[in-house]
């Protein structure tokens, strides 16, 4: 059995398509709406784990095979093995280091070791992935080591570390399309956060599991959760932490209204509540939130694209200035929503322009992106002559990346 290899959505229309079944007739099946059943295939929404399901059961297909990472797939590269590296060590049934617990300053130099390499290396993917499954085993293994420890401040930092660790993993498992791994380390992260006593890494586990609630189009639990985090925050005393801290729910929340549509809530709370805070935080990167005035910059970019303003959206991308931010992610995500306004305007030199220099930033990220992926679709299904070479190369590069 194989697949090509696209994004979730292309693999829902190919077997779509395969099994002759039309869109309204599978969507209604499914519990869904045709036309969301054709956003899923066109890259603009992912599919929840439970409606992916019931379209692989309607589909008469593994449910593995529409994520794109079984095993036996003769499509996958090397590099998905990785990933089940990371899972067998996640389970706590992968072979066991035969080391001593790590020391704690140890443990905190390459948990910060691996953030910096997942928000800087344009190859995060296969770099970080060959290091993890023993930095979760030798993580897990010092917590246990440490769990009924007499020595407090050792036992918190331990904890501190785990749940910086798990934070990490979150957005690993999330940008991999495993939104269910990502949705248990994130719980993780929550109570070690809790466990340890630490009120600022207590409110980036909400603001993490908030990203994941996003994912899984869970739009109002997110909301509720970044509310949660900013209560909390707002009742400690202010410092440039709470408030950054405190800032990166507020967009939490300003992306569960524009998932919502509620496009002018988003912007006043992104007005009135986000910018705000940044202007009082500055830039920085407390935990790992890139939050600071351009981070809300660019989710003004994103409401308008998301809002289907394009010509606003590039209006207000024009202005920003990306070069200083210190994730490659959110740099990725602002170009590849500049490159999704021209898409919507069939302006498809700009568009190949994008994603040139996306693969050029951060190619595995490219690769992975389902809405990169139908974008390089569309365009080898439109593009004029002139540029035909140029958009073919550019998807055989992707599919030989993809994994």
């Amino acid at each position: 059995m194989s697949t090509p290899t696209f994004g979730i959505g292309e693999r829902v229309r190919f077997w779509r398509e395969k099994r002759q079944r039309k869109q309204a007739a599978v969507a209604g099946l499914c519990g869904i709406t045709e036309e969301y059943l054709s956003q899923i295939e066109r890259g603009l929404k992912i599919p929840s784990l439970p409606v992916l399901h019931a379209l692989a059961v309607e589909l008469n297909v593994p449910m593995s095979l529409l994520l794109g990472d079984e095993k036996r797939n003769e499509l996958l590269s090397e590099n998905a093995y990785v990933a089940d590296d990371v899972v067998t060590a996640l389970m706590g049934y992968g072979p066991s280091s035969g080391a001593e617990p790590a020391a704690p300053s140890q443990l905190r130099e390459r948990v910060e070791a691996v953030w910096r390499t997942w928000q800087t290396s344009p190859n995060r993917y296969t770099e970080v992935g060959a290091v993890l499954p023993a930095l979760i085993t030798d993580t897990e293994a010092t917590l246990r080591a440490h769990r009924f420890s007499p020595d407090s401040t050792t036992r918190r930092d331990v904890l501190r570390t785990a749940a910086d660790l798990y934070f990490m993993l979150r957005s690993y498992c999330r940008r991999a399309g495993r939104i269910e791994l990502s949705l248990m380390v994130a719980d993780r992260a929550l109570r070690a956060a809790e466990d340890a006593d630490d009120p600022l890494r207590s409110a980036a586990a909400r603001w993490n599991l908030g990203h994941v609630l996003l994912a899984d189009g869970e739009f109002e639990g997110a909301r509720q959760t970044a509310i949660q985090g900013i209560e909390a925050l707002d009742a400690l005393p202010s410092s440039s932490s709470t408030v950054a801290m405190a800032g990166a729910l507020e967009l939490v929340a300003v992306v569960a209204d524009a998932r919502r549509k509620k496009w002018w809530q988003a912007r006043e709370r992104l007005s009135a509540n986000a910018s705000r805070r940044a202007e009082q935080a500055g830039e920085g990167n407390t935990m790992w939130t890139v939050f600071g005035p351009t981070n809300v910059e660019l989710h003004a970019v994103s409401i308008e694209m998301e809002a289907g303003e394009a010509v606003e959206a590039l209006r207000v991308a024009d202005q920003i200035d990306i070069a200083h931010l210190p994730s490659i992610e959110r740099r990725f995500t602002f170009l590849l929503e500049v490159a999704r306004c021209y898409d919507l305007r069939r302006e498809d030199p700009a568009v190949l322009v994008h994603l040139l220099d996306l693969e050029e930033l951060a190619p595995e990220d490219l690769a992975r992106n389902p809405l990169a992926q139908e974008m390089v679709s569309r365009l080898r299904r439109r593009v004029r002559p002139t540029y035909r070479r140029q958009v073919d190369a550019l998807a055989e590069r992707l599919n030989a990346r993809e994994p």
